[in-house]
């Protein structure tokens, strides 16, 4: 799974390049009036640094505390954080956004102190000194590592999450930590506000740049790569969660503009219902004659729809809109709703496996990501709603530490009718991909077009066991133990000795004892971002 580099407001285009011209425009502007010695600036920074010095020297704690935050974000302290970032980045194939922050942190380290010496601009000067340093002024070392630092996790921030809560969280959490790297600068007397002004600005203009040249747009690809399904007409259908999707009629104009764009006629449209999850919908789509049918909402939403339109024909359009979506992460779909419209009516059809589920609790249905009994379920059942909403798929994480010591279960595995393998486990998790939410490779061998459902057993006995489970999924490790165990196979027939939770693609279906999962191959065509066809 890798992360998606498209702009996560392919709406409003313009804002990045804004951003990048008011960056560039300040650090010009400060430099000039540097430059020339502009009296006006000159005062108010003199007036703001006396200011700044009477406050801290009356305060020795406060010192000190500012010298802990020079030193964590010193050049060198960005450095090691970016270092850290880039391994993790690497480690996910990510090599154009870790050239991107490793371009974009050797030319602003390396150019900043080359200014420095062209304005050669003193430092503050103060009969008692708060903090020793040498050098010249301006612009500001630490700012422009702050700059640097901070784009950069700003830009990975609206890139790997949706418009919410989460996003504005993290981007205010960088903005706060920007200015108090650059207040820090003007508290500790080393530097002029126009310095670290000039010296954020720096950063972002430069880092925003570089952007702009190595890494934006990169995921995009031209419509006519389409491969279209269906009459040719280009007549959707869009099937939508109310629930899920919030103000229908934004969204919908959205989706209207979209598809405009690129040649598709006005939609139809449908609501899911408590009753009806979107069967009969679908049902009413396809009757309808429709090329293509958008699934707006969770993973839920998906597998109905999903279910109903195998071997149709019809291709189905993802935009997710739930807290998981793993279909859509394992198949690289923007969870971003613009973005995703741009896969919906402009990507490329891929058929992909569908697995029927049956249980002796009468379930008899379909999933497009995974079934699970044990320990996963009881984790879906018992996640607050209200903490989902605010918190996404992180609320997952907080039911899970509460589910840690759901009770082991005798269970019997059956692969493909051979012989049975026994287990003692605390969840059983029947996978058709292979990444969970935050993209954990729990099975990391599974791929949604295999022909293949791949089966993973937990059963640590301790905490401790967790710990060895935790590293052998984090690191990808294929190999089996007692604590964790993978198999695979068309068919998988699982029973257990008690009644336990069970769920399908996040959703609990109650409890049972018994369950049949088989693939069907290739039934569905989803819509996924286009690729580039092999050079000849």
């Amino acid at each position: 799974m890798t992360i998606d580099l498209r702009r996560a407001d392919g709406d409003r285009p313009f804002i990045l390049d804004l951003i990048y011209g008011l960056q560039l425009l300040v650090f010009v502007a400060l430099a000039t009036m540097v430059a020339f010695s502009w009296q006006p600036l000159l005062d108010l920074d003199q007036a703001i640094a006396e200011q700044a010095y009477e406050f801290s020297s009356a305060r020795p704690l406060l010192v000190e505390a500012l010298e802990v935050i020079a030193i964590v974000f010193s050049n060198w302290g960005v450095i090691a954080i970016l270092l850290a970032l880039s391994a993790y980045l690497w480690w996910r194939s990510e090599r154009l956004v870790v050239a991107w922050i490793v371009l974009s942190t050797t030319l602003v380290l390396s150019l900043n102190p080359l200014l420095k010496w062209l304005f050669k601009r003193p430092r503050p000067e103060w009969e008692v000194p708060l903090h020793e340093i040498g050098g010249w002024s301006f612009p500001s070392g630490h700012a422009a590592g702050a700059g640097v630092l901070f784009t950069i996790l700003a830009m990975l921030t609206i890139v790997v999450t949706g418009r919410g809560l989460k996003r504005r969280l993290l981007l205010t959490l960088w903005i706060a930590l920007a200015v108090v790297v650059c207040a820090d600068r003007v508290l500790l007397g080393v530097h002029y506000f126009s310095d670290v002004v000039a010296g954020l600005a720096f950063g972002g203009f430069v880092t925003t740049g570089l952007w702009k040249l190595l890494v934006h747009g990169t995921g995009r690809f031209p419509a006519e790569l389409a491969m279209l399904t269906g009459s040719g007409r280009k007549r959707a259908a869009v099937i939508l969660n109310p629930v899920k999707v919030g103000d229908i009629e934004e969204f919908k104009q959205k989706v209207r503009q979209v598809g405009a764009s690129h040649g598709w006629a006005e939609p139809a449209w449908f609501e899911t219902t408590i009753e009806d999850p979107g069967y009969g919908q679908t049902r009413a789509a396809l009757d309808a004659g429709v090329d293509l049918i958008v699934a707006a909402g969770g993973d839920g939403t998906v597998r109905a729809v999903c279910e109903v339109a195998t071997q149709s024909g019809v291709a189905i359009g993802v935009l997710p809109h739930g807290t998981g979506n793993l279909l859509a992460r394992n198949l690289d779909i923007p969870v971003n709703t613009r973005d995703a419209l741009d896969v919906v009516f402009s990507g490329q059809d891929r058929a992909i496996d569908l697995a029927t589920f049956t249980s002796d609790s009468g379930t008899e249905t379909s999933f497009m990501v995974m079934a699970g009994l044990g320990m996963d379920a009881m984790i879906m059942a018992g996640v607050n709603e209200d903490l989902k909403k605010r918190v996404g798929y992180l609320a997952y994480f907080v039911s899970g530490m509460k589910a840690v010591t759901y009770p082991r279960t005798k269970v019997e595995i059956t692969i493909d009718d051979g012989k049975p393998h026994r287990f003692k486990a605390r969840t059983v998790v029947v996978g058709n991909v292979g990444f969970l939410q935050g993209g954990i490779p729990l099975l990391p061998e599974a791929q949604i077009d295999d022909g293949v459902l791949d089966v993973v057993v937990v059963a640590p006995k301790r905490f401790i066991g967790w710990l060895s489970i935790v590293a052998r999924v984090v690191l990808r490790r294929a190999s089996n133990d007692e604590r964790l165990t993978r198999l695979s196979g068309h068919k998988v027939h699982v029973v257990a000795e008690k009644a336990v939770p069970m769920q399908l693609d996040g959703d609990p279906v109650g409890e049972g004892r018994e369950i049949t999962a088989e693939v069907r191959p290739g039934v569905a065509l989803v819509r996924v971002p286009a690729t580039l066809p092999p050079v000849a």
